[in-house]
């Protein structure tokens, strides 16, 4: 079993940065993929970013392109969300998620092709 939280959320003017982690404990994994997503209310869970675990590779959504950067240090099996130039729309709880068999056939955009979830942490930007 793996366990993941995630921290760091808050409240957060429009404009600001947060960065917001996720730390990984259980059993040891050499191999993975890491995804944050998030969650509006009433809305259905987003994606938006995902990293390799093994060479760092990452992927973000368009949605996101050019504000957030996903990033890790597995010394301390952390990952990372680095959110600059927050907008309101981006208000949600954001969670981290990982797969731990991961291969080049599977979407990584989707909740399902994940195994392990973190409850979340809030951020809210206010206008």
């Amino acid at each position: 079993q793996v366990q993941l939280i995630e921290s760091g959320g808050g409240l957060v003017q429009a404009g600001g940065s947060l960065r917001v982690s996720c730390a990984a404990s259980g059993r040891a994994f050499s191999s993975a993929v890491m995804g944050w997503f998030r969650q509006a209310p009433g809305k259905e869970r987003e994606f938006v970013a995902r990293i390799g675990w093994t060479l760092g590779t990452s992927y973000v959504s368009d949605s996101v392109k050019g504000r957030f950067t996903i990033s890790r240090d597995k010394s301390i099996r952390t990952i990372y969300l680095q959110m600059n130039s927050l907008k309101p729309e981006d208000t949600a709880v954001y969670h981290c998620a990982a797969d731990l068999s991961p291969n080049y056939n599977k979407d990584f955009t989707r909740t399902t092709t994940y195994d392990y979830w973190g409850q979340g942490t809030q951020v809210t930007v206010s206008s």
